[in-house]
């Protein structure tokens, strides 16, 4: 309580009020209002020393009209005699108005104004209140006995503006209040920035269905003009026709007031509330006020957050008015839960101790409305850093008098994943209007897609899906729309796909020493029936062979859950095997001796395998959309194996010859395992690999491992029981060693080695040198043994642009395993290489120069496509 000190000079002139000055603080609709003042004229006989009274029926007004304005149509009181020492005297019934709302306190006390509401920018005479949760009216009916003269702007500076959310008119259930609902008035458009809208959610109009709690919405929010009107009062009595000479506004009647109180509606009020509001209201004892500083300290006493009701109660005494400010502290705040995704069924995405960890420091305290809005602000954004863009804290805030106040959160459900064909220039309908129809199934698009209905909608699982359908290589763009739902809480997400040409067809003829004059066809189709199965052909016919290589894959079997795999072929291939090549001899096959004594037919052996299979792969894990580390494979292959000379006749050995044709002592050499020309090799095989590099065609870090199993089952010609193992591992560490250009420089290291077990037929031995083994080395020069070990060591780095550069470091041994293709051809069985290269990069991978020196001083330049491991 303040009291004034210089109040009794005050009393000698003016009277004492009969009635009660109030202000109250109520939800409304969510409109826009400006205040109303009434102005009633009247015509009084003067009397000498008599009293101009100022009765209530002044100021009644209609409080069911759509803005309260401020009429100007009154011409100032005439016709009144003037007397010396006549006394105005302002009493209580001028300050009365007909508000419809429910009294506080006393029968003596009215509600003069309504709060929430906006406090509006540049308008005259209003006076709109700034609303938590909406705007609503401020009601204030005034009456003064001089012209109209314009009154300035009340606009409270320490109160946000109001956003646009429309709470429920039934859940302000604050005692002492009862809402004034105006009629047809226009909502002003209000978006708040940091909470993004879901997608045709529509805040709920019972979300505050605690008593006085007001929800908190984002600042910032920029209120519209208002531009007062004319209406002639309510009142039932005619109105006077304005002076010409009348001023456009009227001055506010003011009042004395000679004491000021904070008191709670019930219960005690903590002493730092109460100082809270007496820091924030401009209404002093011993000064005037008026009933738009009142409706202004109302406005800020709500700015604080701490309080979900407040009232202006005025009161007369014999000093002046005592002004009363009823206020409602919030509750406690005990926790925050969050309703997340009404009416769906659907989860929260959050983990359940997120609210806690964002609200946990707000705990055991006064509810703040300012703090919990910053609270709702961090929620957001976790949702937002998470990926999750559409989720929205909807409605208001709902407050139970235990201090839980729940918040509403529409996540962003999906309601249907669907699938638009567009043309290459983006159109969705062809020439006739009809929508533009793929070739490709939609199952095939979707299945990639691991967004499902019945989700909430994640951008960075959407960006993933694009990639991975993307990378189905059917389709020349990808991208995903967004479509409203049925459901105004859900959306559709719709994947826009264009098609790109999925078939090729080749043919091409040449020249060869191996086969002589031939000639090739291939066809290749990646999207067969539209359901991205891989169809491959591939036809060469030349004088001396027919070769054919025909493919089908299916990426993944329709309905396996785990992306299983599977390709099935049947071939006819003819291959020179490097087994039978040496340095400076070869083995040959031969025909009958002439009489110079040279042999027939000394060609290098041709070996042609005849066969087909099936090898079925999935990745190993239970999320066929994530990444899998572990790849494992499983297959079935038979293959008729056969040595040919160049003519395509069976040979069954073969022996040594120099460069010149000159056969070099008697031994021969068996070129099948059987020793008649042919073998027959069953093969199951098995497969696992894990890959953990950043990039497979170039990494520069991560690892990858792989190793094989083949054992064959001992069936037809030769009856071969072998059992191979082999294994590769790869290391990528990115360094820093020179600062030629920008790009990455690595250190990629290699390691591998193999062995068979039980029979060998020749042609199945490891082989040794060349461009894929040791470099300085010619293809297969250095040993073909049983088993081998080689490892290498390379130091890539960039040049500039698409060219860049690799040292390395080859070696390779067969462990002392060598065959005896190998010792008849005096290989070494053991050796190194090490030396230069280039890389030039192109639209088939890069294209690999190595120039390589080997320990025995020769050289060689080795060619490839693809980086050597």
């Amino acid at each position: 309580m303040r009291l004034s000190p210089v109040l009794m000079a005050v009393v000698a002139i003016t009277a004492p009020l009969s009635s009660s000055l109030s202000a109250n603080a109520q939800s409304a609709n969510n409109y826009k209002k400006i205040t109303e003042v009434l102005k009633a004229a009247t015509n009084q006989e003067s009397q000498k020393n008599s009293t101009q009274v100022l009765t209530n029926e002044n100021f009644k007004s209609d409080f069911n009209s759509t803005e309260v304005k401020v009429l100007e149509d009154f011409p100032p009181a005439t016709n009144q005699k003037s007397q010396q020492n006549s006394t105005q005297v302002l009493t209580n019934e001028n300050l009365k108005s007909d508000l419809n709302s429910t009294e506080v306190g006393n029968s003596q006390s009215t509600v003069i104004a309504v709060f929430p509401a906006k406090s509006a920018a540049k308008t005259t005479s209003d006076v709109i209140l700034h609303s938590l949760t909406k705007p609503t009216t401020a009601q204030i009916l005034e009456t003064t006995p001089n012209p109209p003269t314009q009154q300035p702007n009340s606009t409270p500076e320490n109160l946000p503006p109001s956003p646009g959310t429309t709470p429920s008119q039934e859940n302000l259930n604050s005692p002492g209040m009862t809402p004034v609902l105006p009629e047809k008035t226009q909502q002003p458009n209000s978006t708040p920035e940091n909470l993004p809208p879901s997608p045709g959610t529509t805040p709920s109009q019972e979300n505050l269905n605690s008593p006085g709690i007001t929800p908190v919405l984002p600042e910032n929010t920029q209120q519209p003009n208002s531009t007062p009107q004319i209406s002639p009062p309510a009142t039932g009595q005619p109105t006077p026709s304005p002076s010409p000479d009348a001023a456009p506004e009227a001055a506010e009647p003011r009042v004395l007031v000679s004491e000021v109180v904070v008191r709670p509606q019930a219960g005690q009020l903590a002493p730092e509330l109460e100082d809270q509001v007496y820091q924030v209201i401009r209404t002093q004892p011993g000064r005037t006020t008026t009933r738009s500083q009142l409706q202004e300290d109302i406005n800020a006493i709500f700015g604080t957050g701490f309080f979900s009701n407040v009232q202006a109660v005025p009161e007369d005494t014999p000093l002046g008015v005592r002004v009363s400010f009823v206020v409602q502290p919030n509750p406690v705040l005990s926790k925050v839960e969050i309703q997340a995704n009404p009416g769906t069924g659907v989860a929260s995405v959050l983990p359940a101790n997120t609210v806690d960890e964002i609200f946990r420091n707000q705990y055991g305290k006064i509810l703040n409305l300012r703090e919990l809005q910053e609270g709702i602000k961090q929620l957001t954004k976790r949702y937002q850093d998470q990926g999750y863009v559409l989720a929205n804290v909807i409605g208001a805030p709902k407050v139970s008098e235990n201090g839980v106040v729940t918040l509403q959160v529409a996540e962003g459900v999906v309601e249907n994943v669907k699938v638009r064909f567009r043309n290459k220039e983006g159109q969705e309908t062809d020439e006739k209007g009809q929508p533009i129809r793929g070739r490709t199934q939609e199952y095939i698009i979707k299945r990639e897609v691991e967004l499902k209905p019945g989700q909430v909608f994640n951008r960075n699982t959407v960006q993933k899906d694009l990639q991975r359908v993307y990378g189905l290589g059917l389709f020349e763009d990808v991208n995903v729309s967004l479509d409203p739902g049925t459901d105004p809480s859900k959306v559709d997400v719709v994947v826009n796909v264009a098609e790109r040409s999925s078939g090729s067809i080749a043919a091409g003829a040449g020249i060869s020493s191996a086969s002589g004059l031939f000639g090739t066809v291939s066809y290749q189709q990646q999207n067969l029936n539209g359901r991205n199965q891989k169809l491959g052909a591939e036809l060469q016919v030349g004088q001396r062979e027919l070769l054919f290589d025909l493919r089908f894959t299916d990426p993944w079997i329709a309905g396996d859950p785990y992306r299983t795999s599977y390709t099935t072929n049947i071939f006819r291939r003819s291959s020179i095997s490097l087994i039978f090549d040496g340095q400076d001899e070869d083995i040959r096959t031969f025909g009958n001796q002439r009489s110079d004594g040279t042999f027939e037919d000394r060609d290098r052996p041709r070996v042609l395998r005849l066969g087909g299979g099936v090898t079925f792969s999935r990745p190993l894990s239970a999320n066929p959309y994530e990444k899998s580390e572990w790849t494992a494979s499983a297959g079935l292959q038979y293959q008729r194996v056969s040595t040919r000379d160049a003519d395509g006749n069976l040979r069954k050995e073969g022996a040594v010859f120099d460069d010149d044709g000159n056969r070099i002592g008697d031994t021969t050499v068996p070129l099948s395992f059987s020793g008649e020309g042919e073998d027959d090799l069953l093969l199951l095989q098995l497969g696992a690999q894990r890959d953990l590099r950043n990039n497979p065609l170039q990494p520069t870090s991560g690892s990858y491992l792989r190793f094989g199993l083949d054992q064959s089952v001992p069936v037809g010609l030769g009856s071969i029981l072998l059992t191979r193992l082999r294994g590769s591992y790869s290391q990528y560490v990115p360094v820093n060693f020179t600062n030629f250009t920008q790009g990455p420089e690595t250190l990629a290291f290699n390691l591998q080695g193999g062995t068979v077990l039980g029979d060998l037929p020749p042609y199945e031995a490891f082989t040794l040198g060349g461009s894929n083994s040791v470099r300085g080395y010619e293809e297969g020069a250095l040993t073909s043994g049983r088993s081998y070990v080689q490892a290498s060591v390379e130091y890539r780095f960039p040049v500039f642009s698409v060219v860049s550069g690799a040292l390395f470091v080859d070696v390779g041994t067969d462990l002392g395993t060598s065959t005896r293709t190998a010792e008849v051809l005096n290989k070494n069985g053991s050796g190194y290489g090490y030396g230069l290269g280039v890389r030039v990069q192109s639209p088939l991978g890069p294209i690999r120069i190595d120039y390589g020196i080997n320990d025995d001083g020769d050289s060689r330049i080795n060619f490839g496509i693809g980086e050597r491991f």
